[in-house]
């Protein structure tokens, strides 16, 4: 019987609230906005979540534009594509769900990729506050719009040196 790899979690306070870290030694498969810091919330840093939150403190500076982290979460192979394409939208830019859907080769996808991007549990790294709606506008963040819109306006700002963007 194989056992399972062993969990370790950690919470980060940032400038968006808190993040809470989640992996094993080999890949990091959550990054998750926190209202509130749970009761008993215990910290179990190993080095790979110590690097996750030293390249998420670097994002927050304006540092990073990019992250060089193992991730892994479950999923079918269209959510695995999916996600995998959010790897590829540039820092301080934003593309819509159906540039989404045809990326992934499918446009009559849209809504689809829609489900699996609020799906995504690793918030940040694999970008998915970067899909915005097809009028440019700000829809649907399992971190709520405002999370969305402060990360999209830090990036563009860092990006551009522009100040806002919606």
């Amino acid at each position: 019987m194989l056992s399972s790899p062993t969990s370790y979690v950690a919470y980060y306070h940032s400038p968006v609230g808190i993040l809470r870290l989640g992996g094993t030694d080999h890949y990091i498969n959550e990054i998750s906005f926190l209202d509130a810091m749970p009761a008993g919330a215990q910290t179990h840093l190993n080095p790979l979540l110590q690097q996750c939150q030293e390249q998420l403190m670097e994002y927050f500076q304006g540092l990073r534009r990019a992250f060089d982290l193992p991730v892994h979460q479950e999923g079918s192979e269209f959510q695995q594509k999916v996600w995998g394409e959010l790897m590829g939208i540039p820092y301080g830019r934003t593309i819509s769900y159906m540039d989404l859907a045809k990326r992934v080769g499918d446009p009559k996808s849209v809504r689809a990729v829609g489900t699996t991007n609020g799906k995504n549990r690793i918030a940040i790294v694999l970008p998915c506050h970067r899909v915005i709606g097809s009028r440019n506008d700000l829809v649907g963040y399992g971190g709520g719009l405002w999370r969305k819109r402060w990360l999209l306006e830090h990036e563009n700002k860092i990006a551009h040196g522009v100040q806002t963007l919606f």
